[in-house]
Order: C-alpha cells, then structure tokens, then sequence
C-alpha cells in the first residue's frame, strides 16, 4: 500500500506537507494541494484515520444515538445530521441506545468517537449525567433532560401544541380527543401540556376516555382512534403528538367508514415526508429538522473546541402545515 512518505516524494514535498495539504489546511498554497492530491490520486493513496487521530487526539467522528429507527422521523433525522457533519468533514456512527443506559455509556466513551448527538433521551435518562460526568462532549437533539447545564437543540414543542389546539377550536370543535406520547419523552409531555393548556383556557374539556399517553407507534395510533371512534359520543378532532401514530389514526377511520375530514378532523406532529403524499396529505405541525440537525452539529463542534463553555439550549419554531386532513365539525355539539 502507497504510503504518504510516496505521495511526498512524488509531489516533491516534504511528507508533513502531504498531510496538512489532505487536510485542506489553509496554511498550504492551493497549487500544493492540488499538486498533492493528484499525487495520491495516481498512487491509489487513501489517508490513514487512525495515524491522524493519534496525531491530532480526534477521530473525526461523531455518534449519533437512537433507539426509534423504525420511526420515519429518526431516519430523517439521521439524513439531516450526516449532511451537517459531512459539510465539515466528519463521520457519522449511528448506535442503536439499548434500554441500559451505562451500556451505551461504554459504547460512547470507548475512544472512538469525538462526541455524541443523543436523539430518544428519556427524561430520567442518566447517560447525559454520565457522560457529562466522564468527559464526552455531546448535544441532546429532540429529546432531552430538564437539566440545563446540557446543551440541546428542540423544537418548541409546548408551542406546537399550542397550535394544534388553536387550530382546532378555531374550526369549531369541541368535541376533542388526544393521543399523545409517552409521559418519560420531554416530546410527548410537552406537547401535550401546550394543547391542554389552550384547551383549558377555553374552557374545553378533554376527559380521561378522550385523551391517552402511548408510544409512537402505529399500532398505537390506530389501536386508539378505533376505540374512540366506538365510543358513544365520538371525537370531531384528534390530535396526535406524532405523525406516525395520526397515520395509525387515518388508516384506523378509513378502516370502519368515518370520512377524513368530513367526520373527523386529524392533526399530527413532526411533518415527515410521507405526511406530504398524495394520498396522505396530513395537516402537521413541522420540525425543522435541517436547522435542528446544523444548530446541534454546531453546539457539539463549539463544546468540543471549549469544553468548559456554558450550556447552551436552542428552541426552533414549530410551524403549523396545513393541508387536508382538517375542517370544521360536521355538526357542533
């Protein structure tokens, strides 16, 4: 195998020039570069990651943290996040979080990564304290603990809420049901409080049989929407706190006969793209998740730099889609 010592000696430099010019570093004149790019080019030469981590102590890659791969939202996610670090020249590891906190703790903290992106943290989660605790920059993205000396990037997901709710009373429905989240996601708490929250101040009542705390899951949103479909008094709306679990709702009212949106009004959460289909067509509230994945691919890179920087939390807008799945009640109770 062709060694950078050969890239030297054909691009007539010395061999710390080969390294620096591989790295485009700034400090080597363009046509160096490009000199010694041709060079490893015609010698077959792919630079060593692991002679450069022990020079530079970085690995030049980045764990991203997930347990929801069957979840089209992480998957995108994911897509978003690699294109953030590929823009600045690291990898990406993606590691499945098993339900062991400390054993994703030895999987992070062996060495081979220069930090992490947790993206499913549940609220009483002790990885972040761990690895805080241990030394390993990382950025909590989507999910996170309450504890502010962490950095993290979200949506404004009480706001979303909000707007889901301000939606619905404002076609004329009181007649509300909602399936949210699970209680141990900062996600599916908050978003509920913020459709409670506008509930309540309109004096609308979301009673125990019209409201549930599941997993994301499509099973789950279509289990529940059959249930409160049976119901006596059925829901004119329903808000669910993912779009995964309003497509288990949409497929569960197409499924007995009940006309979206004629009979019943469905809102999810998140805007992922199957959501935009055609034959979808979901009223959401979006996530913008390229500016998520950038502003937490930036926090992580600035704790890397300065590890004894202030925590930093950034809070993206969540922004009401409108499309098909919504209008007003057929008949206000």
């Amino acid at each position: 195998m062709p060694t950078s010592h050969d890239v030297a000696r054909l691009a007539g430099v010395s061999q710390p020039t080969v390294s620096r010019a591989l790295s485009d570093d700034p400090r080597v004149a363009r046509a160096t570069r490009q000199r010694v790019r041709r060079a490893a080019i015609e010698l077959g030469y792919v630079p060593s990651r692991r002679g450069r981590s022990l020079s530079t102590r970085r690995t030049g890659q980045i764990a991203v943290v997930v347990s929801e791969l069957s979840n089209p939202f992480y998957m995108q996610t994911i897509a978003c996040i690699y294109d953030a670090l590929e823009a600045l020249g690291q990898r990406m590891v993606v590691l499945t979080e098993p339900p062991v906190p400390s054993i994703s703790a030895e999987r992070l903290l062996d060495g081979s990564v220069d930090g992490a992106i947790l993206a499913t943290t549940l609220l009483d989660s002790s990885l972040p304290a761990e690895l805080a605790l241990r030394g390993l920059p990382f950025v909590q993205l989507n999910r996170g603990v309450d504890e502010r000396e962490f950095d993290a990037c979200m949506t404004d997901n009480r706001d979303g809420g909000r707007l889901a709710a301000e939606l619905l009373l404002g076609l004329g429905h009181r007649h509300i049901a909602m399936i949210a989240g699970p209680a141990d996601t900062s996600t599916g708490r908050d978003r509920e409080a913020g459709f409670r929250a506008v509930l309540a101040a309109a004096a609308v009542q979301l009673p125990d049989e019209r409201a549930a705390r599941v997993p994301f899951t499509f099973a789950s949103g279509y289990e529940l929407a059959v249930e409160m479909l049976a119901a006596d008094r059925p829901p004119t709306a329903l808000f669910c706190a993912n779009d995964v679990v309003a497509l288990g709702a949409l497929n569960a009212a197409r499924a007995h006969g009940v006309d979206v949106p004629g009979q019943l009004t469905v809102v999810g959460f998140d805007d992922v793209e199957i959501s935009s289909w055609e034959v979808v067509q979901l009223t959401t509230l979006r996530q913008d998740l390229p500016r998520m994945a950038s502003e937490a691919v930036a926090l992580l890179g600035a704790r890397i730099a300065d590890p004894g920087r202030p925590a930093s939390r950034v809070i993206v807008p969540t922004v009401l889609i409108e499309r098909a799945t919504h209008g007003p009640p057929c008949a206000v109770p």
